[in-house]
């Protein structure tokens, strides 16, 4: 997602959630009642769970097979009304925050479980009017907000299909993730001498998402929405071997201004089809939107901030990152919340390598400067590391370490193994991992079976300590050997890194020389460059390809 600077500032505290071992939704199929007017909706979500309290080797079966009776499911707000276990009526609890359901038995199986619900929502599905008077609902669930209106397994390590299906007055435009199956208009009720019914016309809209995502990036939008079509892109790297069609939904006064930074989508969808694997899912659609963020990545149908489309238009930049999301976040998804970087971090620098590819290396190379700048001044990066295991408040993770952080990680990377192993690697941990979710360690196992060396020393200086690479440097010429001497001393103020230091060298004709030397873990290294000169060389520039997160004095 993309952040706005009043986010900034914005925290969640919300129960941990209803995650466990034993249960495991595969299929949400989640029919919604939307009204004319106000933020009352009725529900019913139909569940597929999968039952499973077989022990992992290093886990206690007691332990799994304690919770694996009952099960519970994340409901914040809205009232249960009956519960049905295998088609037939079953006792529940609920609380402020959870909807217990006794299922019996500790086993393997698989439950089919019906809730009907209701209720004003408060959050994750946000209900308003905009500008012009107009009712519109979006959903916009990040973190831990699918809560506020679904109820499920709320955690990224919980991935299913879904289904939807929304009644709701048919001047609304329905649009949710995956393939659309139905619009149909629903006959009005009769009055009751049999003339023609009255009331406002509703439609019932029905989508479905065949690839398992987090209950996080589960969404509708049903607001009086236009669609602009772009048409298809990434023709031969859809995934079933086909094209990835995409559109705009926009509001009715925003139509004349597409397609602006749009017109870069379908170039986005193939560029980045081509350097991981085929786009994961059915259609990739973008929508204005009332989501809280700047850009919200839910699967195959992306929202983007209202403002944005009305104050000169969505940026190509954001549009890059969200789509990119689509691989690294959506189709493979962090375990955990501490491995944000995993979403925010590759999205953050796929988008940037999208920059190279459309504007040129030089543009990149600034980008890729200005987000170093950033990092150096900011006091998150100085104080805690990326992947963040201590932090419970969630928002508090949409930081500079899960975004410029880790994408300048990622580059570093690129740099140290090369561009063969790296993108080889992370086509091969994408592979492993789609549709699934995946950890750092798959990241970095992936990446070293392509370039054939241990990467444990990189990840963990770079992702599980804060700060980056404080450099004060000193050199000299030294006429015996007719070699540059150099040396360099890291800030005690935080341990010492590991890293290539690429080196231009500027010989006395004005000749630039390129050199890469290798600088221990230690508070200082002495290294002789690996390059004569004849004569003292006039100046050297360090890190000129900006490839390390590095703040440089020379002395």
């Amino acid at each position: 997602m993309r952040l706005t600077l009043v986010l900034a500032i914005v925290l969640v505290v919300a129960p941990l959630g209803a995650q466990q071992a034993a249960f495991h939704v595969a299929n949400y199929d989640l029919t919604l009642d939307l009204p004319e007017t106000g933020k009352t909706i009725e529900g019913r979500a139909d569940l597929t769970v999968v039952r499973s309290v077989r022990a992992d080797p290093a886990e206690l079966i007691i332990v799994r097979s304690a919770r694996a009776d009952t099960l519970v499911l994340d409901l914040l707000d809205l009232k249960v009304k009956r519960v049905w276990l295998a088609g037939k009526e079953t006792g529940f609890t609920q609380d402020a925050a959870h909807v217990r359901i006794f299922v019996g038995g500790v086993r393997d199986d698989t439950l089919r479980v019906r809730l009907d619900y209701a209720g004003a929502v408060t959050d994750g599905l946000i209900i308003g009017t905009d500008g012009a008077g107009r009712w519109m609902a979006f959903g916009d669930n990040w973190p831990n907000r699918a809560r506020h209106w679904i109820p499920s397994i709320d955690h990224p390590s919980d991935k299913a299909t879904v289904t939807w299906s929304v009644r709701a007055p048919s001047d609304r435009k329905v649009i949710a993730n995956g393939t659309l199956l139905e619009e149909t208009a629903i006959p009005l009720a009769p009055d009751p001498d049999g003339s023609s019914g009255r009331g406002v016309q509703r439609t019932l809209t029905r989508w479905r998402e065949s690839h398992p995502i987090p209950a996080y990036l589960m969404t509708i939008a049903a607001a009086p929405l236009v669609r602009y079509d772009l048409g298809n892109s990434a023709c031969g790297f859809a995934r079933d071997g086909g094209c990835v069609n995409q559109m705009v939904y926009v509001a009715p006064e925003q139509l004349s201004s597409m397609p602006g930074d749009f017109r870069y989508a379908g170039d986005i969808v193939d560029f980045f089809s081509h350097l991981v694997a085929p786009f994961p899912y059915e259609k990739l659609a973008h929508l204005q939107s009332s989501t809280r963020f700047g850009g919200m990545e839910n699967a195959s149908a992306i929202f983007y901030a209202d403002g944005g489309f009305r104050k000169g238009g969505t940026h190509s930049s954001t549009i890059a990152h969200e789509t990119a999301h689509q691989w690294f976040g959506d189709a493979v998804t962090e375990r955990e919340w501490s491995h944000l970087w995993l979403s925010e971090g590759f999205a953050t620098y796929f988008e940037e390598l999208w920059t190279a590819h459309a504007f040129g290396d030089s543009a990149f190379e600034r980008e890729m400067a200005g987000t170093r700048a950033q990092l150096l001044r900011d006091p998150v990066v100085a104080a805690r590391p990326v992947i963040d295991s201590m932090q419970t408040e969630l928002m508090q993770l949409l930081d500079a370490n899960s975004y410029q952080k880790g994408g300048w990680t990622l580059h570093m990377l690129r740099s140290l193994v090369g561009d063969s192993a790296f993108f080889r690697g992370i086509r091969d941990y994408y592979a492993a991992h789609v549709d699934g979710n995946a950890s750092s360690d798959d990241l970095m196992a992936a990446v070293e079976s392509r370039a054939g060396m241990k990467l444990g020393w990189f990840f963990d200086q770079w992702l599980r300590r804060p700060g980056y690479a404080s450099l004060t440097t000193n050199w000299r010429y030294d006429a015996a050997s007719h070699r540059v001497v150099l040396d360099v001393e890291q800030d005690p103020r935080f341990a010492a890194y590991r890293f290539p230091l690429l080196i231009d060298v500027t010989d006395a004709t004005g000749a630039v020389h390129r050199v890469r030397v290798e600088i221990g873990a230690e508070r200082s290294t002495r290294v002789t460059l690996p390059l004569e000169l004849a004569a003292p060389p006039r100046a050297l520039a360090f890190d000129p390809a900006v490839e390390l997160l590095a703040e440089f004095h020379v002395r």
